[in-house]
Parts: structure tokens; sequence; C-alpha cells
């Protein structure tokens, strides 16, 4: 049976429709999986369109596989000519993520805590594996992570919904903002509380007074001096500020760094007296010690660091307009802690990352939200 040009092209939209995307190997080279049987084309444009298919070989005709590939590339430029990104991304895993091998096959399904999800086995390392939770979301995971920088860099939720609607064409509820926010800066956070930062010599502690749910509370940050790190950001209720709120960001430090500090630097609040000896104090060599009731004037003993911090924090809350409950608090708070170590370059660093400069290189790439979930998705797998 002789089949038209127009069969074929109905037939190359077909594919793109069900969801299957041709993945790009080189500029102009494309591979797309087989309709009728396990095995993939390779289909090319150098001077004109090739496809490896025996229809195009045996009837030199431009077949499905190349409509296909030539409807997604028409559809990638009038997505990109009306200033909107591809929202949906396709589940097909391109390579292993345990040996990178892309020989892989479609391999049943299983239900997981995500939904029912499709499994996928490798021929190489012969290993079966499911996509990570970043891609079972459900949405494009451009802009769960647009969400969560535009969030952390200041904007309100009213904001952010406004922005997808502008530039996305996105209705997004305010309330699937603040989940999205929660869910992926919890995972972000199981993944980095076991990564070590090599820190310096000298931690800055101080605490802000916020409000939370209308009433006045604490936030109590520490942070190292050199790589700018912050070790621990932890909110405690009510205006006293005793001796085991004071303890509570020093406990936190000692678990996130590697070794103790030469020097603790404080103001003079007189909890930090005791909450330092319960912590820190040994008769054993090398001790930690403790400089409070410092000044702005001595260059060498100040809190100018810190400071600083607290003041990022302050232009963060006041567009919250306060803090809701302390449990909730608590988790903005970390997922700001997470934003200020991994994601935010810093001027004094020469735009690194605090974890960076810390020893923690994982080479996240340009979108370094994505990169950090992707990595946390894949551990929790």
């Amino acid at each position: 049976m002789v089949i038209s040009m127009n069969d074929r092209e109905i037939r190359g939209y077909a594919i793109i429709a069900k969801g299957e995307t041709p993945q790009r190997i080189e500029k102009n080279v494309f591979k797309i999986h087989s309709q009728s049987k396990d095995k993939d084309y390779i289909v090319s444009n150098n001077g004109g369109w090739h496809c490896t298919c025996p229809d195009h070989q045996y009837r030199n005709v431009e077949c499905k596989h190349i409509n296909a590939v030539k409807f997604y590339l028409k559809l990638k430029e009038k997505m990109k000519d009306d200033g909107v990104s591809e929202l949906k991304q396709s589940e097909e895993v391109k390579e292993c993520i345990y040996c990178h091998s892309t020989e892989i096959m479609k391999y049943g399904k299983r239900k997981t805590k995500f939904g029912v999800k499709q499994t996928y086995k490798c021929k190489n390392c012969r290993r079966r594996f499911v996509i990570n939770e970043i891609k079972s979301i459900g949405s494009d995971p451009k802009i769960i992570t647009l969400v969560l920088d535009l969030y952390f860099k200041g904007l309100s939720q009213r904001k952010i919904v406004d922005h997808l609607k502008q530039f996305y064409h996105l209705s997004v509820h305010q309330t699937t903002v603040m989940r999205w926010i929660k869910r992926f800066s919890k995972l972000i956070g199981e993944y980095i509380k076991d990564l070590s930062p090599e820190t310096s010599k000298r931690w800055h502690v101080d605490e802000m007074m916020v409000k939370t749910n209308g009433e006045w509370s604490w936030i109590w940050n520490c942070m190292d001096e050199d790589t700018r790190f912050m070790l621990a950001s932890v909110v405690t209720k009510g205006r006293r500020r005793d001796v085991e709120d004071a303890r509570k960001p020093l406990r936190e430090a000692k678990k996130v760094a590697k070794e103790k500090p030469e020097v603790i630097i404080t103001d003079g609040l007189p909890s930090y007296i005791k909450a330092f000896k319960k912590e820190f104090f040994t008769l054993r060599n090398p001790k930690t010690k403790h400089i409070r009731d410092i000044h702005f004037k001595n260059p060498d003993w100040n809190n100018n660091i810190v400071e600083r911090l607290q003041g990022t924090c302050r232009e963060r809350n006041k567009v919250m307009r306060g803090l809701k409950e302390l449990e909730r608090s608590q988790e903005i708070i970390d997922g700001f802690k997470l934003y200020y170590n991994f994601i935010r370059p810093h001027q004094s660093l020469n735009g690194l990352t605090p974890a960076k400069v810390a020893g923690i290189d994982l080479n996240l790439g340009e979108n370094r939200w994505y990169g950090l979930l992707k990595l946390s998705a894949e551990d929790k797998i």
C-alpha cells in the first residue's frame, strides 16, 4: 500500500501529541523511538532530511519520524516567538540514573508515593529505576525553581502568581505557590543536612526580633566569618531571650560544622555567657574563646557580618508582613538558609555561594535551584 505524504505528516504529529519528544544528539541530529519496535531511529538534517527507518531508506520519502522532528522544531520556535517556555516536560528518561547509559527501555510500571510511575531498565547495567520526583509533579521543573527563586529573593506569593500569569500564561493559586515552597524546601533540606562545610576559625552569632502570628519572637543566626556560610537559623517564641533559647543556634551550628571554632563572637546579651559554657566549655585544648560585648569601632571584633545577614532577613520578613505560626516560621527560615548558602551569590565572595567557598561544590549548573532539586530527588529514590 502506498502511503501519501499527508498521512505521514499526520502520523508525525501523532507521535508528538502522544508525548514522545525527539532527543537532540547533535545540532541537527535527533533520536526518536520507534512506534512499533524496541529500537531508536536517527533523524538528521544536513542539507536534506534523512532517517534510518526502512520507510525512508527504501522509499526515499519524508517518513513520520522526520515529520515528527519537523513539527517538534516548529512548535519550539513558535513557543519561543510567543515568549512562552515549555511548560510540560516529557517524562521520557534520556539516560540511566546509575551508569548514564542511553541504552534504556521501558519496563512496566510500579506504584510509588507519588503515584503510578513508569519503570525503566538499563540494558547496560541491568538496573531498574523510575523518574525522579521533580518530573512527577506534573509541571515544568523550571517553573517550580522560578517560584522558589522569586520567593526567597523577596517577592510575595501574590506577586509570584501575577508574574506567572503575565509571562507564562499560567494560572496558579497562592496556596499552590506556598505548597511548592514548603515541599521542595523540605526535600532539599533533607539532602543538604548531611553536607558539612569547611568552616573558618570565627563564628558570629546574633539575634533579631520578628513577629510570628502577631506576637514577638526571635530569630537566632550563626554565621561562619570567612565563608559566610549560615550554620544555624532558629526561631524561638516569646520576648524573653533565655539561656535555652541562646543555646539552640550554638547546638545547631555544632551539628552542621565539622569542627569547633577558635572564637565565637556575640553581643552583650547575658544569656550568651551561660549558653556558651554549656555548649563549648572544656578543660581540653584547643578551647573555644567567647568574645562578647563587642563594638562596631573595633574592626577585629565586631558583628558587622551577621548584622548584614540580619538586614537581609528583615527584607524578606517585611515582604511576608510577619511570619505565621512558629512551626511554619521555622520551615520558611530553613528554606531561606538553604537559599542563602547554596543559591545566592555573594559580592564579598567574588560571586560565589557560601557553600562553594566552604568546600561543598555540587556542580549545580547555571540553574542552581534545578541542580539542587535534581540531586535531592535522585538521592531520595
